[in-house]
């Protein structure tokens, strides 16, 4: 294959970024049920994705035109061709957003945000499927077929958006100000002002929160409506003020929406439009997880590749101790991170059909969504920064990938809700809906069924000690939230690590399990495991040993 000149600065572009994944493939098959073959997406993902993504984000970043030729309001943003071509390639040929809508589980989709990786190109994924999950569940009519353009099962293709949070409130969606006034045949008129408003410029159909008349201030008076793009009469519906410059996700134009009278259609009850919108933040908040996870993972290859082939002090990187520990320690933690992502994108998929007041496995859904989505996002800021680390100087120079993944892994903590916001919402669903028992129950039927009984029982005793102290006062409980979260998703990483052993035969997991409780929850590790199993994990059960780095890299790794 001729050279496309990536090679030059990474050692994760031209590998599969499927088959090469071994761990997760069996973490899949264990908590998804089926065995899939996405070699394909794959090898698309490692090549086109990963190339078009750097692309993206240094030389060609979205422009927003806010004026057209013949001198009237465009308010479109222009995307590199490529990043279009991507994207459309992504949904027609892979099926990354249709695969809920066919009946399918949702593991599908959740597998391709994994394996595009890069936080920008997948937002544009996750909204516009967030758009047709809202709109396929709770719309009716021709509203509701609209989510077929958006999915990829018709054509058009459409692009969606959610845009929710508004300046004065940021996450506190009860501020929100924007008002929905009642118009002629069924249409709504909104006015306001939309703060963070991601895919503008670029989306056919918007999700927005805004209030009827009469409605009571707060979360529970906001309903969910509809914005096309265009009003009926064809002309512009809303206008984008500006996009906004960030750190990273720059493949995703980000902007301020100004909403003027803009017609919009009401999405289901009207009293329910809260419900609906954290319905809707729960896809995104998945996504986010397993985005975080794909950002680690092409971290770690990077870092991987890179320190087998530099050599310092006499030896390679990869075949110092302490260096051996910092890649022991990344990959223990994605395991244990990936694991508990497809347990809780499981508990979704058996549960998304539940509508307001939902079923009991829907709150637990959600309390773990709360987990799983701030536990990935501290791990993707760690991993990344480590793989810079281990990079020593390059890593920090702006021509190579891994500079920006961690540039990328910055944002996972803050969207869709920060670490407060879902440790405080994790406490809610403790409070309000008692999400946890149920999650008792199926961690202690797991724990009774494990081939290590002690080790999971020491992690089922440290689920229940966090969730005790969640139950202190309510003062003391929001002190120590992150700290509950924190300590309860270590707990239950570890029970799903054994329970992958035992389904899956692989008894690296095992092993992990283990590391990952004596380094979260048990004080720490004292001794290095024996070098067989070290090599196993680090290599990703040999996948990474079949690679031959030094080729790849063109026996040319710099120095500092």
């Amino acid at each position: 294959m001729p050279l496309a000149g990536l090679e030059a600065v990474s050692l994760a572009y031209g590998l599969n970024h499927y088959t090469i994944d071994r761990p997760y493939r069996r973490l899949l098959s264990a908590f998804a049920g089926e065995a899939w073959d996405f070699r394909d997406l794959g090898d698309y993902a490692g090549r086109e994705v990963y190339e078009v993504a750097y692309r993206v984000d240094r030389l060609s970043q979205p422009f927003l035109f806010s004026w057209g030729v013949a001198g009237k309001r465009a308010d479109l943003a222009w995307l590199d061709p490529l990043e279009r071509s991507v994207l459309e390639e992504l949904v027609w040929r892979h099926g990354v957003n249709r695969h809920p809508f066919e009946g399918r589980p949702w593991h599908y989709h959740y597998t391709g945000i994994y394996l595009v990786g890069d936080p920008g190109l997948a937002c544009i994924l996750t909204i516009t499927i967030q758009t047709a999950y809202a709109l396929y569940k709770y719309a009716d009519g021709e509203v509701r077929d609209w989510y077929k353009g958006l999915a990829g099962l018709s054509r058009p293709l459409l692009w969606g958006a959610t845009w929710f949070t508004e300046v004065q409130g940021g996450s506190d969606l009860g501020a929100n100000e924007t008002r929905a006034e009642p118009a002629e045949g069924g249409i709504y008129k909104l006015t306001g002002y939309k703060y963070f408003a991601s895919g503008a410029g670029i989306a056919d159909i918007a999700l927005v929160t805004a209030r009827l008349p009469g409605r009571p201030r707060g979360a529970k008076g906001l309903s969910l409506f509809a914005v096309p793009r265009l009003r009926s009469d064809g002309r512009l519906n809303f206008h984008v003020r500006r996009l906004k410059w960030k750190s990273g996700t720059v493949a995703v134009p980000t902007g301020e929406v100004e909403l003027d009278s803009s017609e919009a259609y009401l999405i289901g009850d009207p009293d329910k439009g809260i419900y609906y919108t954290m319905e809707d933040l729960m896809v995104s908040r998945l996504s986010n997880s397993m985005g975080a996870l794909g950002i680690s993972r092409k971290a770690y290859l990077e870092a991987y590749g890179y320190a087998s082939i530099r050599r310092a002090f006499g030896k390679k990187v990869v075949e110092h101790p302490l260096a051996l520990r910092d890649l022991l320690e990344a990959e223990v933690e994605i395991e244990a991170m990936t694991a508990l992502t497809l347990y809780t994108i499981t508990l979704f998929n058996e549960s998304w059909h539940s509508t307001p007041p939902y079923d009991p496995r829907y709150h637990e859904a959600r309390l773990v969504t709360h987990i799983v989505k701030n536990l990935t996002a501290e791990a993707s800021s760690r991993i990344s920064a480590l793989a810079m680390e281990l990079f020593g100087g390059i890593g920090f120079l702006h021509e190579f990938p891994v500079e920006r993944w961690h540039r990328e892994a910055l944002i996972t903590p803050i969207w869709e809700g920060t670490s407060n916001i879902q440790a405080l919402d994790m406490l809610e669903a403790m409070y309000k809906k008692a999400a946890h028992e149920p999650l008792l129950e199926d961690l202690e039927a797991m724990a009774r069924e494990s081939d290590d009984a002690e080790l999971a029982e020491s992690a089922l005793k440290a689920a229940k000690e966090a969730i005790s102290l969640a139950a202190s006062d309510p003062v003391n409980a929001q002190f120590n939230a992150k700290e509950v979260l924190r300590r309860l998703g270590y707990a239950m990483s570890v029970i799903l690590l054994l329970k992958a052993s035992k389904d899956t035969g692989d008894d690296a997991f095992a092993h992990v399990a283990r590391l990952y409780y004596e380094w979260k929850l048990g004080g720490g590790l004292r001794s290095m495991p024996s070098k067989e199993v070290v090599d196993e994990i680090v290599s990703l059960r040999g996948a990474l040993e079949e690679v031959d780095w030094e080729a790849k890299a063109g026996n040319a790794a710099p120095g500092i």
